[in-house]
């Protein structure tokens, strides 16, 4: 197979897939056999009741929980043989903010955003008006409510390059002006050909939504 013919095949592949995967935590099964694809330009909701295994299935597919069996497929090839490539491609959101409360808004969208690439500050205060925090960038964080952290948490999205988004419960504390703004969000990266992962109780509609439901046999 040529160079190109395996560039090809690999934006023809699903981002990413996941192929009879199974997991047992504390001796308890949490899912077995399960397959699941996530297309360019798509979003994929996984639902469940708390316990069910939403954010194992989540940890699993970023390679962040190897306690599983089965395959996790990043552009057609096994995520160990291009851990590299699909780390830098992958942007994760787990249940915790990720938010230094030491630091500013603006401080900490510098250093999350310094880790891939350089970003003006403008562009920083750009991210932070969209969610709602002009007038807050210089504010230390733990002066904010929890709510202001998240939407600083949820900044990175905007200048994230990452084409894959995999989010744990990232709606929690949100507004409903922060909640539509982060439904605007989504869509939009799906609109460019990326891809999203999300974990949420709240229902999403939107272009290219498609729904996952675990502990339902």
């Amino acid at each position: 197979m040529t160079e190109n013919t395996e560039t090809n095949a690999a934006h023809s592949a699903p981002l990413l897939e996941a192929r009879k995967l199974s997991c047992e935590r504390d001796e308890r099964l949490l899912f077995a056999d399960l397959s699941l694809s996530v297309g360019f330009g798509s979003v994929l909701q996984i639902a469940g009741s708390n316990g069910s295994g939403k954010t194992t299935l989540l940890r699993i597919l970023c390679g962040l929980n190897d306690g599983y069996e089965g395959e996790i497929v990043w552009r057609g090839q096994n995520t160990t043989d291009v851990s590299e490539a699909f780390a830098g491609d992958l942007l994760y959101f787990g249940h915790r903010v990720g938010v230094s409360k030491i630091l500013t808004p603006l401080e900490n969208l510098r250093w999350s955003a310094g880790l891939q690439r350089h970003v003006d500050d403008e562009l920083l205060l750009q991210a932070l008006a969209t969610v709602g925090l002009r007038g807050f960038e210089e504010s230390p964080c733990y002066t904010l409510s929890a709510g202001q952290q998240q939407r600083v948490s949820l900044a990175r999205l905007r200048l994230s390059p990452a084409t894959l988004w995999v989010l744990d419960e990232p709606f929690t504390t949100l507004d409903v002006d922060a909640v539509a703004q982060l439904e605007l969000t989504l869509a939009e990266h799906a609109e460019r050909g990326g891809g999203v992962i999300v974990t949420t109780h709240h229902t999403l509609s939107m272009p290219g939504l498609t729904r996952l439901t675990l502990g339902v046999s």
